[in-house]
């Protein structure tokens, strides 16, 4: 078995059982039997269960978190709506798991702040680049005047990430849509809206 695929394999172990257990409710056996290689193979791919976890973080943004990125990108749609459908997008795959599990990166980043500088450090790269596409989106909504402009781009742009975060959790909580019903509501029917000209 190649190097690589080994190396593939126990990053999509861990991200199975990070995302379903959390960092400290699973061990390396664990990550290794669902991977099906042998429990010494892994520290020839990973120096600790932490490198895993950093590992991991990249490889969720890259293939799973990222995969819904292009909506947002889409320039012959208006921003407003890139944003709706961007949410809405991730809101679907919350349904459709049955509200179980949530985002991998708030997850992570509630239980391993304080644990892990290597895993806090990808983290806070994730949160820059999520920030920084939600950002020009919002830009493109200011020039067309769709979104105020009397808060700063990269201001909204946090402030989403951390409510849609929030938002995750209460529908984990819940087991249902309703949070993301409020985030919409406030978000696209207040928040985002220019100030009313007299």
């Amino acid at each position: 078995m190649a190097k690589s695929n080994v190396r593939e394999k126990l990053i999509e172990a861990g991200l199975e059982n990070l995302h379903r257990c959390g960092f400290n409710g699973c061990g390396v056996q664990q990550i290794t039997e669902t991977a099906g290689v042998p429990k010494g193979s892994f520290y020839n791919h990973f120096e600790s269960k932490e490198a895993l976890g950093a590992a991991v973080v990249e490889h969720y943004w890259r293939e799973r978190a990222g995969s819904t990125l292009p909506i947002l990108a889409e320039t012959g749609a208006p921003p407003v709506d890139r944003l709706r459908r961007y949410f809405a997008a991730m809101a679907a795959k919350m349904e459709k798991r049955g509200y179980a599990g949530g985002c991998l990166i708030g997850n992570l980043g509630a239980e391993l702040s304080d644990q892990s500088e290597l895993v806090r450090d990808g983290l806070n790269v994730i949160f820059a680049r999520w920030t920084e596409v939600i950002e020009s989106c919002i830009r493109d909504g200011q020039r067309a005047c769709e979104i105020r402009a009397d808060f700063d781009a990269s201001v909204l742009a946090s402030f989403l990430i951390s409510a849609w975060e929030g938002a995750i959790l209460r529908a984990k909580v819940a087991k249902n849509g309703a949070p993301f019903d409020e985030f919409y509501e406030v978000v696209f029917q207040k928040l985002l809206l220019p100030p009313s000209t007299p």
